[in-house]
């Protein structure tokens, strides 16, 4: 089952065609998978009423600049 979140999601907006593999990684298993209960986005959103910058991952940490 995929996030409720998806639709609304500005990483995996920008990051669902991304050939990468940590970022394909991250889809499977925050966006589309076991840890969507997990993802700090989703905790970020929560506690501050706003989505997090498109490139904080799933996991909290920021993509690196050389993956832009």
């Amino acid at each position: 089952m995929d996030c409720n979140l998806l639709e609304k999601c500005g990483f995996f907006r920008k990051y669902q065609q991304s050939q990468d593999m940590a970022c394909r990684s991250f889809i499977r298993s925050y966006c589309k998978g076991p840890k969507q209960d997990e993802c700090e986005r989703k905790k970020f959103r929560e506690q501050n009423g706003v989505p997090p910058d498109d490139d904080m991952m799933p996991s909290g940490q920021t993509i690196p600049k050389n993956l832009l």
